[in-house]
């Protein structure tokens, strides 16, 4: 590398001039040279330095959600292993026994059934009335005979349905806020639908149809038929997506339950459109056609309706439109955000079940007579890391036992009703771990770009536009949310693997029992 450096004076040959020369030229480029490797060294090196900084920075984790109160309440729990095991080997005893041999007891076990089912409805009956008891064991003793003789399934489902329609309309003179009343409710309505729902797993493909009518509530709302059904406007659709979230919300109540999302219906008087209001995690409230909203993956969806003969309705008929006309107004003329902290007392942020609450306590209608509690300590926990505040509130599948409201009907996809069974079976064994203390990491080293996420989605969202982070959640909540999810799709193929042992051992789909045994073996891996 040329040197900058001084020659001593000499005479120029040349021209006889004397004087100094200086060879500065190759010198002076290199020296420019090394200047600008060095401060693109500096540079370098500086940005590096500024880029692990913000790393670091953006790596320090945020607090912890508030730890939330001791709760007043208790989770329900069926206590009930003896009763489950004893109706396996029901169901084993009549598949050898055979149909053939079973058809007498069946037919009178039926009819003693519809018979009992007529006695209840003659007269108001206490919630602790002790035929209930009877009731609820009667049919949960008669289903391995039809598991196990599926040709019967179709007169099974008409005495669920029967029982189901006499106990809601039962239940219009109990205390909703008792907790004989909720108790009675969920081990009749529920419990009906679990032991339906063990029967229908045992049936051959196609054996039964994905809809079940209900009751035909009278209203002279705008209706639409849609699937086989009329719709009326006003009318509240609760429904299981597929998600790993859905099964938790639908499965994380002190009562546990079927459905994990609810919407409500509107019909347009003049054009009969049928649209749906529904709160999204990543959008908000949000409109869609109907035919849309059914693109939304579904296990199931159940239609519900305010009852003709409550004061209000009577008072105005059109009460019920009116309220899903506001709702459908208010969505349009405002962005609505979700409410991670489900907080339905206040409506300038709605989840789910806010969006029909808010629009019916307009009209003087206060639906969920009976407020769900989340009372377990870990889900409590779990929930809180996902920003939720408010474990008093409006869980959509309790809505069912309100007894303002008249099942329409109900629809299951009978390819993915399994499905269904393995992912809750998934969460009540991962909401077991949560009891015990297990928390819900998430891989730390990836938050700081999950906040550089964050910031995009916040930037995207003053446009309206939903970005990859919904508005509302923070980073972390984001991080642990996504690797809840990667742990239950994990957990859940361990336990299919082990039901699929099962099936070809015995013969027969494992129970939701058994499901959930497998579950809290594959959740220890």
């Amino acid at each position: 590398m040329p040197v900058l450096r001084q020659k001593p004076c000499q005479p120029s040959p040349a021209d006889g001039i004397s004087g100094c020369t200086v060879d500065s030229q190759p010198a002076t480029a290199g020296a420019t040279k090394l200047r600008k490797s060095s401060r693109a060294r500096k540079l370098f090196i500086g940005s590096l330095l500024a880029l692990a900084a913000g790393y670091l920075l953006l790596l320090i984790p945020e607090s912890d959600p508030p730890a939330p109160t001791d709760p007043t309440q208790k989770p329900f729990a069926w206590n009930q292993n003896v009763l489950w095991s004893s109706l396996e080997a029901r169901f084993k005893s009549a598949r050898t026994t055979g149909c053939a041999t079973l058809a007498a007891s069946i037919e009178s076990t039926l009819a003693g059934r519809r018979r009992q089912i007529d006695e209840l409805a003659a007269a108001p009956v206490a919630p602790d009335d002790a035929r209930l008891d009877s009731l609820e064991t009667n049919l949960f003793h008669l289903a391995p005979m039809i598991a196990a003789c599926p040709e019967r399934l179709a007169d099974y489902i008409d005495v669920y349905s029967r029982m189901r329609e006499v106990v809601k309309t039962q239940s219009q003179h109990w205390d909703m806020n008792s907790s004989a009343a909720r108790q009675r409710l969920y081990r009749l309505l529920y419990g009906g639908r679990a032991a339906l729902e063990e029967v229908l797993l045992q049936a051959p493909a196609g054996s039964y149809a994905a809809l079940l009518r209900a009751h035909n509530e009278p209203s002279s709302a705008p209706s639409v038929t849609l699937h086989d059904v009329t719709l009326r406007s006003g009318d509240i659709l609760v429904s299981r997506g597929g998600a790993p979230n859905s099964a938790l919300i639908a499965r994380g109540n002190d009562f546990p339950g079927n459905f994990s999302h609810v919407a409500l219906l509107h019909i347009d008087a003049a054009t009969r459109a049928a649209i749906v209001i529904e709160a999204h995690i990543d959008r908000g409230v949000a409109i869609a056609p109907f035919e849309q909203y059914l693109k939304d993956k579904k296990l199931r969806i159940m239609a519900l309706r305010l009852r003709a003969d409550l004061p209000a309705v009577k008072a105005d008929p059109q009460l019920p439109h009116r309220a899903a006309a506001q709702a459908l107004a208010d969505a349009r003329s405002r962005h609505i955000p979700y409410d991670f902290t489900m907080n339905y007392r206040e409506h300038s942020k709605q989840f789910c079940s806010e969006v029909a609450s808010a629009a019916y306590e307009k009209f003087g209608v206060t639906l969920w007579m009976g407020r769900s509690h989340l009372s377990s300590s870990g889900l409590r926990a779990w929930l809180g890391c996902f920003g939720a505040r408010h474990f008093e509130t409006q869980e959509p599948a309790d809505l069912e036992y309100d007894p303002q409201l008249r099942i329409v009907a109900e629809w299951r996809d009978p390819a993915a009703l399994w499905q269904d069974h393995l992912d809750s079976a998934v969460i009540d064994a991962l909401l077991e771990g949560a009891e015990r203390g297990d928390l819900l990491n998430y891989p730390r080293l990836m938050l700081p770009i999950a906040r550089l996420a964050k910031a995009w989605s916040a930037a995207l969202n003053l446009f309206g536009v939903a970005g990859p982070i919904p508005e509302g959640m923070s980073a972390t909540a984001a991080l642990r949310n996504k690797a809840f999810a990667r742990h239950h799709t994990a957990t859940k193929a361990r336990v299919g693997a082990l039901a699929e042992q099962f099936r070809k051992q015995h013969g027969y789909a494992a129970p939701y029992w058994e499901l959930v045994n497998f579950a809290r073996e594959a959740a220890a891996r």
